[in-house]
């Protein structure tokens, strides 16, 4: 007897929940709030928004000779500098070197020349 009072009083309780929900949504002068529209083929379809993917030269200042004027950089494996290529150095977003590739290479490692203004450990390397 007990479970069946259970039983109906859950079906009670369930048939009320959407017995609300549904009286709510066909009330005069309720507006229903905007959901948000995601479809999946409006990324393709977008002819405003072009994503293309970052192709140039990045690394990190690993460590700074200031007496030799020389650099040690490091970039991601496979995405090396070739030799003689200048690079200029970064820190905070602001120009603060240049730096002429002049090797050797040691893995991701790769040695340059300071040409031009200062680095410190830390500072980004990129492609003029």
């Amino acid at each position: 007897m007990r479970i069946l009072l259970a039983i109906i009083v859950v079906f009670a309780l369930a048939g009320a929940g959407c017995r609300h929900k549904r009286a709510a949504a066909l009330a005069p002068g309720v507006t229903p709030a905007p959901r948000p529209a995601f479809n999946t083929n409006s990324f393709s379809s977008s002819p405003s928004l072009i994503v293309t993917p970052d192709s140039g030269l990045a690394g990190k200042v690993v460590r700074v000779n200031n007496q030799g004027r020389f650099v040690v950089l490091s970039f991601p494996i496979s995405h090396l500098p070739a030799l003689d290529q200048a690079l200029n150095v970064y820190r905070l977003g602001l120009k603060v070197g240049e730096v002429r590739v002049t090797g050797p290479q040691y893995d991701d490692n790769i040695v340059g020349d300071l040409v031009a203004g200062e680095a410190q450990p830390g500072d980004l390397v990129r492609d003029r």
